[in-house]
């Protein structure tokens, strides 16, 4: 069975993550605030860095419980900078806590956040035809314009590689490559 070329040769994780949760539609807020936090923690690195501490990062910040982390105060913000289970960047721990706060803001404003991001795709998932992984961008118009007004919500760490990064996990957009499984299964 043809795969995407990145998702071949790692650990276990990371295939059952292209198998079971990239590129798949979700319209839980849950899941996209989950998705904000860990592809903001990648922003310079790797995603299977990134992937191999999930589990750390849902213990660290509360299940991904929206509330609770936008309630994170600064003993609690420097209990996660010593914390070996996720990346220890204050920058980035310190802009999952203020995002928590704005992703509040905008389920207040639109309902939920999920209605906001999908809004920037029309509400269908864009499908890529990518022969290869070369092939498939780092950013788009769509990735670009949310980007561009998560900024100006407050948001950080919401570059538009980063977005688009999160617009693929959550299946906004459809990047598997048109050779693999998943490519079709997504389409129906």
């Amino acid at each position: 069975m043809c795969k995407c070329e990145w998702a071949i040769g790692h650990f276990d994780e990371y295939e059952k993550y292209h198998d079971d949760e990239w590129g798949v539609p979700s319209r839980d807020d849950k899941v996209h605030f989950e998705f904000m936090i860990l592809e903001s923690a990648q922003a310079g690195l790797s995603w299977s860095t990134v992937l191999k501490k999930r589990a750390g990062y849902q213990e660290a910040f509360a299940n991904f419980e929206v509330e609770k982390v936008a309630k994170f105060d600064d003993a609690r913000i420097e209990s996660l900078i010593s914390n070996p289970a996720i990346i220890r960047n204050k920058q980035k721990i310190r802009a999952a806590v203020n995002n928590a706060k704005h992703f509040i803001d905008v389920q207040k404003e639109f309902g939920t956040f999920s209605k906001y991001i999908w809004s920037f795709v029309n509400d269908k998932t864009i499908t890529g035809h990518w022969k290869t992984k070369q092939e498939v961008p780092a950013t788009t118009p769509a990735s670009d314009e949310l980007s561009k007004d998560l900024k100006k919500r407050g948001f950080k760490f919401v570059g538009s590689t980063i977005m688009y990064a999160h617009m693929q996990a959550t299946g906004l957009v459809n990047d598997h490559t048109t050779d693999c499984y998943r490519y079709k299964e997504l389409l129906s």
